[in-house]
């Protein structure tokens, strides 16, 4: 099956498909080489944030990588946060990092406008979405304020939660799907992005709680999949309700990235304890956090 297939049985079968983001290039080997020992099938994945700020090196090193170790029916390489406004609030040029991931083999891509005005992210994604359906690859978008990556301190989450803080507006996302054709939509619904700021990158996640009757009600408003950014330090009993509800992708990034670098610190840039010491976290999350183990025998 493609990609989009994928997702869409994933979503048929109140399942999702975990998508482990690749701030360092060395993560990448063992975090495939856990979906495949887990039998499970995920997303690799790298946004422009993790080459500009961390160190994946580019989207078309990463694609190298993950040719030496990806393994048919298990991974799928997704290209994630390609923002039109960055969280340093700079233009981007969008499309050419679209063209550029399918020139290199990517089976999915996403564009992120959410910093724009809804017509413009409806435009842009457009766009984007356009190119990714003409490579026949599919498109994930934005809609909502998923808070966390901006460079800016945050209010304490359980303020932004009882606010509903930037949560997706069901009327905004039926129209955001009718109009932009994208695939699947990532949402605000009380998750948030792990902080980017060098003094921030190494504190724990708050724990977020997810308004599951949202995303219920989003996903029957668009019939799409919808999509969990920033899926570390979600309270575990709210992740299998969401999956029930909707959400058939979800993002880990900041729980992986701190394993590693974790474990770089404590043994002096030991690549490869750093290496074994994600490929047991991996494993443990897709097995004990997502019940993800034997997910392609699930899916075929």
């Amino acid at each position: 099956m493609k990609t989009k297939e994928i997702v869409l049985k994933a979503r048929e079968l109140g399942k999702c498909i975990p998508a482990f983001n690749i701030p360092h290039i060395a993560m990448l080997k063992p975090i495939a080489q856990a979906i495949v020992d887990e039998n499970s099938v995920a997303m690799i994945q790298v946004a422009r944030v993790e080459w500009e700020k961390f160190y994946s090196e580019s989207l078309e090193r990463v694609a190298e990588e993950y040719a030496k170790y990806q393994v048919k029916g298990h991974t799928l390489l997704h290209l994630d946060h390609i923002p039109v406004i960055d969280e340093d609030y700079i233009q981007v040029d969008y499309v050419s990092y679209i063209q550029r991931a399918i020139k290199a083999g990517y089976e999915s891509v996403m564009v992120d406008g959410s910093r724009l005005s809804l017509e413009e992210n409806i435009r842009c994604t457009a766009e984007a979405a356009a190119l990714a359906h003409a490579a026949g690859i599919p498109c994930e978008a934005e809609l909502g304020a998923v808070m966390g990556h901006e460079n800016k301190e945050m209010p304490p989450y359980d303020e932004i939660f009882a606010a509903r803080m930037g949560f997706t507006k069901i009327d905004e996302a039926k129209r955001f799907i009718a109009e932009s054709k994208c695939d699947w939509l990532s949402v605000a619904v009380g998750n948030i992005h792990g902080q980017i700021a060098e003094a921030v990158r190494d504190q724990k996640k708050p724990e977020a709680k997810l308004d599951v009757a949202h995303i219920a009600d989003l996903y029957n408003a668009t019939g799409a999949p919808l999509v969990l950014h920033g899926g570390s330090g979600v309270r575990h009993e709210f992740i299998l309700d969401a999956f029930k509800a909707g959400i058939a992708k979800m993002n880990v990034g900041t729980e992986m990235r701190q394993t590693f670098e974790a474990a770089l610190r404590e043994r002096s840039n030991d690549v490869a304890y750093a290496q074994e010491k994600l490929y047991l976290r991996a494993r443990d999350y897709i097995a004990n956090y997502l019940y993800n183990t034997d997910l392609k025998n699930k899916l075929v």
